[in-house]
């Protein structure tokens, strides 16, 4: 018999520590400015308090919801077109199904959780391209 036992890759070793952040009131073009400083096409939209639930804003979201109406980026908040609220990821959940829960929930990235505290960001692209599951 075989022991060859496959070791479990957790959502903690392949998410983005570093974590952009936005308020919902600045403006779209504002965001865009942020993303283009720190390399991301997502920002996390902050709770306006303890109880409240993320939002996210992606470059997905001002393509269908500011570039094709032609609305202007300096005339839109955040809050108007972000998604909200957010599934997140437990920071121990295997990435196979974190795979299959942004798969079947049609997205490409969630906020990673331990607890109730943000730890990170996992993403489509990091399963596959920044680590070592292949």
């Amino acid at each position: 018999m075989s022991s060859d036992k496959t070791q479990i890759v957790r959502a903690g070793a392949v998410m983005r520590k570093e974590v952009q952040s936005i308020d919902g009131m600045a403006t779209v073009k504002e965001a865009v400015a942020m993303m283009r400083a720190h390399h991301v096409s997502a920002l996390l939209v902050e709770k306006r308090h303890p109880d409240d639930a993320w939002g996210i804003i992606t470059v997905h979201d001002m393509v269908l919801k500011v570039i094709l109406p032609g609305r202007s980026s300096d005339e839109v908040n955040v809050y108007e077109v972000m998604t909200k609220p957010v599934i997140t990821v437990p920071v121990d959940m295997d990435v196979r199904y974190v795979a299959r829960l942004l798969s079947r929930a049609g997205i490409r990235r969630a906020p990673v959780e331990d607890g109730k505290k943000l730890v990170g960001m996992i993403s489509l692209s990091s399963l596959v391209l920044d680590n070592d599951l292949f």
